[in-house]
């Protein structure tokens, strides 16, 4: 795989090269999804009340350590009535990294990564996620192999918000600007591995996005339901997950 293709693949998020993923959803109607990157944290349940007054449904890729941490909110994004995805355990870069010299993510290490997160969202929600979403969107040669051991299907975005560095008005005209049916779009609810981010910008944009996106027609739904044309390996029950690494 030349240097062209190698870069297409990591950072492009049409690429089908490293991994199966998909970037945006059927157009057959003024329907979107919203999806949050990075948590749990405490800030998500503030996401949370907003999202209820709205009368909107999400998806929440979330890192199994943030997770781990906060079960109970977890547990609310699920019982809410919002997706779950997978995020990586550590929001690991699952890219080469120049550190002292040049490090590769092995096989080995992408399956723990998500493998644990995996059987944790499992046994706090009770059924097994069957979206992921690769950190920073970037992914490497042998993901595409983790994820189908896992039975877990790679979603990116239409549009990615910036509101981890963007003020909210700017977040929010970006995403608008973007917007069309079957969107997907990326925001977080929570900043890498921080444990308790400051998420006012995001929930500022979002303010700012509802009213101008119900004006102009749109619904909003989880990844799978947005998918649901297309769909997506359905989750499978707790305790039905292989367990095992690859060699």
């Amino acid at each position: 795989m030349g240097a062209v293709a190698v870069d297409h693949g990591i950072h492009r998020r049409s690429s089908q090269a490293l991994d199966r993923s998909i970037y945006r959803g059927p157009d057959k109607q003024r329907l979107i999804a919203l999806t949050f990157d990075d948590g749990p944290v405490p800030g998500s349940l503030d996401l949370l009340e907003l999202l209820d007054r709205e009368g909107a449904k999400a998806t929440f890729f979330q890192c199994g350590m943030h997770a781990e941490r906060h079960p109970e909110i977890t547990r609310a994004v699920q019982a809410a009535g919002h997706e779950v995805g997978n995020h990586t355990w550590s929001h690991a870069q699952l890219t080469p990294r120049f550190r002292g010299g040049l490090h590769l993510p092995s096989p080995k290490m992408m399956y723990r990564e998500l493998a644990d997160t995996q059987l944790l969202l499992t046994d706090l929600c009770g059924v097994e996620p069957a979206l992921f979403r690769a950190p920073y969107g970037k992914r490497w040669v042998g993901l595409d192999a983790v994820q189908r051991r896992l039975g877990l299907r790679g979603i990116q975005w239409t549009a990615i918000g910036h509101d981890w560095e963007w003020p909210a008005q700017e977040v929010a005209a970006h995403l608008l600007d973007a917007c069309a049916p079957g969107a997907i779009l990326c925001l977080h609810d929570g900043r890498d591995t921080q444990p308790n981010p400051d998420i006012t910008e995001t929930l500022g944009a979002l303010k700012r996005m509802f009213p101008a996106l119900r004006d102009q027609g749109y619904s909003f739904a989880t990844v799978s339901e947005l998918l649901a044309s297309n769909p997506a390996p359905q989750p499978r029950l707790r305790g039905k997950m292989q367990s095992q690494e690859p060699a």
